[in-house]
């Protein structure tokens, strides 16, 4: 993962995130049945740990310590902006907030593990700032049989969003690509789920800033060069 470091913005004594073998058996079964669920995490999360995250990505922003995304990995990362337009920040775990939301990440890639089997061995993460007009085109995360990304998760951090401020996050039938089978709008404290090799999705374009977080649980043992 890349060196930046995010300056800790606070401390907070809120209970750590509520993640109950209940609410991962449901998980479980989203990705069984469907290969992607949404659900609002808020109260398992917390507003002191979603406003935390929620100030990091903000100052982030503002001081323009995030660079713009590409496509691929290290030499063959592409940075081509007729397919995406967003701002990333590798997240280390370095800060209170992204200690917690780490925990929380980690209770979910060992709860997968257990229900599906999937070998789940680490995961990684990064902030993403998508300013008004930013979009990124239909995807997947991970190429069939690559075995590297598993299961993408996103967390978003967009206090008083509305629908017409777009930027929701769209996801395609895993059976069939042209088919719209969701949309996720990106309200603070919501989430999105699903199987990195078998659902494609993009991301609208947004009519202001939006923020979140992406995380992908791995099966590969040693981080590749970012």
């Amino acid at each position: 993962m890349s060196n930046q470091f995010v300056t800790p913005i606070l401390s907070h004594s809120e209970p750590a995130p509520v993640v109950s073998d209940l609410w991962l058996d449901e998980l479980a079964d989203g990705l069984t049945e469907h290969g992607w669920m949404s659900q609002n995490v808020s109260f398992r999360l917390g507003a002191d740990l979603l406003g935390g995250l929620h100030s990091e990505v903000q100052i982030l922003d503002r001081t323009e310590a995030l660079r713009k995304a590409g496509v691929g990995r290290g030499s063959d990362l592409l940075r081509d902006r007729s397919v995406r337009r967003d701002k990333i920040a590798w997240l280390q775990g370095v800060t209170p907030v992204q200690a917690d939301l780490f925990a929380f990440f980690e209770s979910v890639r060992v709860g997968l593990n257990q229900r599906l089997f999937l070998g789940l061995k680490r995961f990684e993460a990064h902030y993403a700032t998508y300013h008004e007009g930013d979009f990124y085109r239909r995807h997947v995360d991970s190429f069939q049989g690559r075995a590297s990304r598993v299961v993408s998760l996103v967390l978003y951090l967009n206090e008083g969003w509305e629908q017409a401020d777009g930027g929701a996050l769209q996801i395609y039938n895993r059976e069939n690509n042209d088919e719209v089978c969701g949309t996720v709008v990106p309200w603070d404290g919501h989430m999105a789920l699903f199987m990195s090799e078998e659902v494609p999705h993009e991301v609208l374009p947004a009519n202001r800033t939006r923020y979140s977080i992406a995380c992908w649980f791995r099966c590969d043992e040693v981080p590749l060069p970012l």
